[in-house]
């Protein structure tokens, strides 16, 4: 018998305050962001993109089919080679902020709203977030 998966059941989780929110985007989502932003002219190539959560890199890799670069961290070490480094997206980067237009992740969902306000002090052009449409259902955000 296998767990039941649905969108209404998964929209319920409750999270440990400890855990590390391991909710892999698939590839999909990813480009079809993508997409959209290159509809809007959006000179992608061109462009360098942070992936601040990039866990075993499945947004990151999308990622760098469309950017000139792609700089992809996490707060762990997940054992994918393509990971920049270890750091904690949330901390004051003063002077060692990667220098990027966009900044696109699927942030733990627990810590989305404070991701999204960090994303938007350090990216230079835009901000993307790929969550859960229960994101927006909380009244703080």
């Amino acid at each position: 018998m296998s767990a039941n998966r649905s969108s209404a059941v998964m929209a319920q989780r409750h999270e440990a305050h400890d855990s590390l929110d391991d909710f892999p985007t698939p590839p999909w989502a990813t480009r079809s962001l993508l997409r959209f932003l290159k509809e809007q002219g959006e000179p992608l190539h061109l462009q360098h993109a942070w992936e601040p959560a990039c866990n075993r890199g499945h947004m990151a890799r999308v990622l760098a089919e469309a950017f000139d670069q792609v700089h992809a961290t996490d707060v762990h070490d997940y054992g994918w080679p393509g990971q920049d480094g270890t750091a904690d997206f949330l901390i004051d980067w003063g002077q060692d902020v990667p220098n990027v237009e966009w900044i696109i992740t699927n942030p733990p969902f627990r810590l989305g709203a404070t991701f999204i306000l960090q994303a938007l002090k350090l990216a230079r052009r835009g901000v993307a977030v790929l969550v859960r449409t229960s994101f927006v259902e909380g009244a703080e955000r």
